[in-house]
């Protein structure tokens, strides 16, 4: 018998069954680990939802110093705040250093503070900011797709979120204003944080740029910046008719209407392609590849992507992000799929384009460089 209290440690028995009975035990524990992650983005939207990390960073005279519960409980709108509740939440993610936790030798009281990670939770640096993303990764309506997922394996067809909804992703956000704005937020969100990365780290990838497309550019915000970090550039923003015809005014850049499966109506020195290639299958890309190819300048045209390159074995936080959005690919998108560089290579070659350079970014998107055969 132990006394009551008593922790009793792992077993240091050698020999065989003892390593085995280990190796059953860290299995367990993984597998846990694992089911278990979808706590950490629930308590994510919690701490969104409630304006945490915003409170945090609400006074400007203490310079980012930690708060304890009750001064954040005063600078979110909730007066019936449980404050336990509150208090264990926090507890969780600064175990997970999203939050800084300390205790006040004075008072003993926990003090909470901003960390590199909890910054992208805030609201007012919308370039440096992923609220939108935790938004609608942890919306009902995109849980509901993922709850499909084995359906969508086990049966060929439909994705899970058409399982789920009954409509493709597209067509349930023309029927639902609500979920079609807090997709185009994250969009938006994920397209702010993309772009600067590119321009810092592929900025001398313009300089031998004198026209640029982007095609599928939607509100032509990504080619806008393009144009103002490199005034010498003119721009165009190329997508469908319905969705250039309400996009907004940028210096330098022209919209465009048109269908990038049909044709790419503009000759340019440069084609940007930021995540759309994912979307489609193989073939679909194939056309838009040549499409691309034939809008090129004749002998120094260039195409520029930006997509995910998978790495299966990677261990690096971004790489295991691409991995996951294969599956969120799987779960929203009838034939989308992100790719490894050999599939990235086959692909290329077939759209014509044999020569390319892949130029990593901190993204767990990546920058590939194609030329045309």
């Amino acid at each position: 018998m132990t006394q009551q209290g008593t922790y009793i440690g792992k077993d240091t028995t050698t020999g065989g069954v003892a390593n085995e009975e280990e190796g059953t035990v860290q299995g367990q524990a993984e597998i846990l680990q694992i089911l278990d992650n979808f706590v950490e983005s629930m308590a994510l939207k919690c701490v969104v939802e409630l304006g945490v990390a915003d409170a945090l960073n609400s006074d400007p005279h203490r310079h980012n110093s930690p708060m304890s519960l009750s001064q954040i409980a005063a600078r979110i709108p909730f007066p019936n705040l449980d404050m336990d509740r509150l208090s264990r939440v926090m507890r969780f993610l600064s175990c997970r250093k999203v939050f800084n936790a300390t205790v006040d030798k004075e008072s003993g009281e926990t003090m909470f503070g901003l960390t590199d990670a909890s910054k992208w939770l805030l609201t007012d640096n919308k370039s440096e900011s992923l609220v939108p993303a935790v938004l609608l990764a942890t919306h009902p309506c995109a849980m509901a797709a993922w709850n499909c997922l084995s359906t969508s394996v086990a049966e060929s067809g439909a994705c899970g979120f058409s399982r789920a909804h009954g409509l493709s992703l597209y067509d349930f956000q023309s029927k639902n204003y609500e979920y079609k704005r807090v997709f185009g937020e994250a969009m938006a969100c994920n397209s702010r944080v993309v772009m600067k990365a590119v321009l810092k780290y592929y900025k001398d990838g313009f300089n031998d740029v004198g026209t640029i497309i982007d095609v599928g550019g939607g509100s032509g915000a990504a080619v806008a910046e393009i144009v103002e970090a490199h005034p010498h550039i003119k721009g165009y923003n190329f997508d469908l008719p319905d969705v250039v015809a309400g996009a907004p005014k940028y210096p330098n850049v022209t919209h465009v209407g048109g269908d990038m499966f049909a044709t790419v109506p503009i000759n340019a020195d440069a084609i940007f392609l930021k995540w759309i290639l994912h979307n489609w299958s193989d073939e679909k890309c194939v056309e838009i590849l040549k499409n691309c190819r034939k809008a090129l300048a004749e002998g120094k045209g260039k195409l520029i992507i930006v997509e995910a390159v998978v790495r299966p074995k990677s261990e690096s936080l971004f790489d295991q992000e691409a991995q996951r959005y294969d599956l969120k690919m799987l779960v929203l998108s009838p034939s989308g799929k992100e790719r490894n560089e050999d599939e990235w290579k086959k692909l290329l070659k077939r759209g014509g384009f044999s020569r390319y350079n892949i130029i990593e970014i901190p993204s767990f998107l990546s920058i590939i460089e194609a030329f045309p055969s």
